[in-house]
């Protein structure tokens, strides 16, 4: 689940695992880690204790448009165009 939130630039984002990204977007945790290595997402940070990436709600909006654009049958590149 929600593992907390923190306030950024006045505005309070939820900070989310790996699994709650999966969850919640409909990709696999596999797919996410793709999408990380490839550079579609990016983690908001990662903890010292355990390593756990961390995200925030942007994540989730970006994950959600790549997953409506892959069901528009877009190829990467072209996903990578759209969200710059």
């Amino acid at each position: 689940m929600l593992s907390s939130w923190r306030v950024i630039g006045g505005h309070i984002s939820n900070i989310y695992l790996i699994k709650d990204l999966a969850r919640l977007s409909g990709h696999s945790i596999h797919t996410i880690k793709y999408y990380l290595k490839i550079g579609l997402i990016k983690e908001f940070g990662r903890s010292p204790e355990t390593g756990f990436r961390y995200f925030n709600d942007s994540t989730i909006e970006i994950l959600r448009k790549i997953r409506a654009l892959r069901k528009q049958n877009k190829s990467i590149k072209e996903i990578r165009h759209e969200l710059l």
